[in-house]
Parts: structure tokens; sequence; C-alpha cells
């Protein structure tokens, strides 16, 4: 984009940088952004509570367009004035879908071309909003939108220009680009803030820079802002399919194996009624309640699936953390075995023996039938108070009885797998494993 003093010019569209802001001007601009917002939240609440959360922010003094920091909307008076008014509610989707999908830090993990990287998020946001119909693609100005690139990731995108950066000309795909992507990686003790002019909006003589602790405050006052402004929109809310996935990932966050794990477990202790110890509820009164007396065994079955992806070093991990589990009550029972197709191994532990699971021998390795282990539960009349399954999650038919016992499913290799019944979590070595 331009420096102060000049001109960005897009495909022959002069956008005017480092000029003195015409007070009636930034007003009539203020304008339009708010009666966007609004348009947004009546039409597309999702954008519109997301586009609201950002203070609006005069930056005629070095952007040629608009930009976000995740915190702030800043724009150019000019711009804004020569857009329609259902494209200006595509900018605020623009700035948004930026901010949601951390398309800056996604570029930063996997150390890509600034400009290119940038180039490839423009094309994913512009597609997502045009499909979402999020106000009017922009046409006053060109924009990047390319129909082979749909169903396509920033990376999938980035990957492809990158493939044929000598036949595509990036500076001209550049002069395409809506805002200004701010680039985190200029580090700065939160320099060039916002500051209240004397009608109290907020005006931007220099970029933004931000030091890594604030970074990553508004990385998490984005994931809040995500979180809110989908409750609020409701299911009524516009927004793509991709932004869902992120809000789920967000309102539904992934249970440790280990957590899931020792919860299961400890949820199979039922509670009966005794006379033999008398509750306090009964002291003072002329009749005995009866207090309450935990289950004194724990019974489980745990089956480990040796098709050929759960490696032995796996398994190793999951039995030390079973017995450490078990440990913790003073009487259990484990009933384990390894299958494929059929069953191996079987073994039994209790509070006598438990050390011997750490020496447990893994057998098995061909195809997987989730199925055995039920039919084999069937046949040996053992029903456990909860049955957990290690395993890849990819069974060769059925994924058992989900009638015969509550199951467990830890699952290896694949974290989008979901079974059709039972709790699940997924399988991660610990972290001095995963240093190795």
């Amino acid at each position: 984009m331009a420096k102060k003093g000049t001109s960005a010019n897009t495909k022959n569209i002069e956008l005017p940088v480092g000029f003195e802001t015409v007070p009636a001007e930034d007003a009539e601009a203020r304008e339009v952004l708010t009666t966007a917002r609004v348009a947004l939240l009546l039409k597309a609440a999702f954008f519109g509570n997301m586009a609201t959360r950002l203070p609006l922010v005069n930056a005629d003094a070095w952007l040629a367009t608009a930009a976000t920091d995740g915190r702030y909307f800043y724009y150019n008076s000019k711009f804004i004035l020569m857009l329609k008014p259902k494209e200006v509610e595509f900018l605020f989707g623009h700035e948004v879908l930026h901010n949601v999908y951390d398309h800056l830090g996604r570029s930063r993990a996997n150390k890509h071309h600034a400009q290119l990287a940038n180039i490839a998020a423009d094309y994913c946001v512009n597609r997502d909003l045009k499909f979402a119909r999020i106000g009017v693609m922009i046409t006053t100005v060109p924009a990047l939108y390319d129909v082979k690139y749909d169903g396509y990731s920033m990376e999938e995108v980035y990957d492809e220009l990158y493939q044929n950066m000598d036949k595509i000309d990036i500076d001209d795909l550049a002069d395409m680009l809506l805002d200004e992507h701010l680039d985190e990686n200029e580090d700065g003790e939160n320099s060039g803030q916002p500051q209240e002019d004397g009608n109290g909006n907020l005006v931007s003589e220099s970029k933004p820079k931000y030091s890594e602790e604030e970074k990553k405050k508004i990385r998490d006052e984005i994931k809040e802002g995500l979180i809110n402004s989908a409750k609020q929109a409701g299911p009524a809310g516009s927004m793509p399919a991709s932004v869902e996935r992120i809000i789920k990932d967000l309102t539904e966050p992934k249970m440790d194996w280990r957590e899931l794990l020792s919860t299961s477990i400890q949820s199979t202790i039922k509670s009966d009624y005794s006379f033999m110890k008398r509750s306090r509820k009964g002291w003072g009164s002329d009749f005995m309640l009866p207090g309450m007396v935990p289950e004194s065994t724990i019974d489980i079955a745990i089956s480990v699936d040796m098709s050929g992806s759960i490696t032995t070093d796996m398994a190793s991990e999951m039995f030390s953390e079973i017995k450490g589990i078990m440990e913790q009550f003073s009487d259990f029972r484990i009933k384990l075995w390894c299958f494929d197709t059929s069953v191996y191994g079987y073994a039994e532990f209790d509070n006598t023996n438990i050390d011997d699971i750490l020496t447990y021998e893994p057998k098995g390795g061909g195809g997987t039938d989730f199925m055995c282990n039920w039919n084999f539960m069937k046949e040996n009349d053992i029903q456990p108070e909860r049955f957990v399954m290690f395993t890849d999650g990819y069974p060769y038919d059925s994924w058992g009885d989900e009638n015969y016992c509550d199951t467990v499913f830890v699952i290896h290799g694949n974290d989008k797998i979901k079974p059709p019944f039972g709790n699940w979590a997924y399988y991660q070595f610990s972290e001095h494993k995963q240093a190795a």
C-alpha cells in the first residue's frame, strides 16, 4: 500500500493517503460505517456483532483502504466514501473474517511469503463472504476472487500460488487487496495506539505495533468476541461453514484423554444406603436415617486395537496411565485384552498385581473388527461398569453394541472421527514422549 504523502494506485483508481482529514468527510464516513454495521446486525447478526465490537479509527495518515488488528477497525475516510453501502458491509465482513481465521498467525506459523499469503487470504475471505451473501462483493475497486479456489483453504491457495510464482504477477495481485494486512511481526511497545480527537472520535497517526504479550491478549479477545457474537446471532446468524467449525471447536473443546479416562472410571463408583453407620442428618431426631456407603469394587474392561495403528510405546503409556488412575482406589478389577479381528492376550488385574500391567505385552496386528470385543464379552459373561477401547477409530463394520455397556473410546491419529455412541477423547503422547 502507499506510504504517507503518496497515493495507492489500484487498477487506475487513486486512493489518497497522508492527507489532512476533512472533518465533514470523516463524519460522513463514520455515518456510512455505522449504518453498515446496523444493516449487518439486522441481516447477518454474527458479522454485525463481530463488526460492532471493533471501534472505528480514522487512519487517513497512513492507510489507503481499511485494516484491522483484531481490536480496532481502521479506515481511510475517502476510501469509505467511494464505496456503495452494501460494499461497506462486505468490507466489514472482510475484516471480521481475517480476525476469525487468524490468517496472520497461520501465515507466520507456516513461514509463508508475506505478500503471497495476504493474497491467498483475500481469495478465501472474499469467496466465503460471497457465498454467505454478506453485503455485495466490492467492484468499485478490484477484489480478489477466483472460482477455481472454491473449497480451498488459505494454505492450499497459497501453495498453488507459490508453485506458479513464475507465471503470476504478484504486484498486480497485491494491488487487488481490499485492505492492509497489519504485520504482527512488527514488534513494538504498543506504539501507534489510537487517540481521541477533539470530538471524541478515535484517530491513528501511525501504524500500530504491539508487544508479544499484547498480541496474545488481542487473540484472546477475538476468541471471546467470536463466541459471544455466535451466541447473540443464534441459529438465524448467517456465517460460513468454516466459521461454524471454528466456533464449535471453541465451544466444544476436546477433553484430554487422560481426564476423560479418569472421570469415566471414577463415575463408575456407585453408592448405596446402609444402616451400619448413622448419617449426621439423623442426629438429634427420634429416627435413624441411613448413611451412604460407596460400592467397594470398580469393575472395568479395557481393549487395545492392535490392528497396526497403536504402537507398543502408545500402549505402554496407556497402561501406565490406567495403573496411576486405579491406584487411587482400594479395590478394583481390570479385564484387559487386545484385538484386531479377534481377541488376544486376555488378562485380569486388581490391587494385588496392578504393577504387572506395565509389563503386559500387546498382541495382534491384523484387520479391525470392533464387534469382536462385544462378542467376546457376551460369550464370557463380562459386563463391565465401563468398557474402554483404545483405537484408531476405523472399524471394518460396526462400532459395536451401544446398548450392552457404557463405552469410552480413546482415538489415536484422527481428531475428526466421532463415534456414533459413547464418550470419546483423542489420544496424544504426553509432552515428555513428544520431546523424545
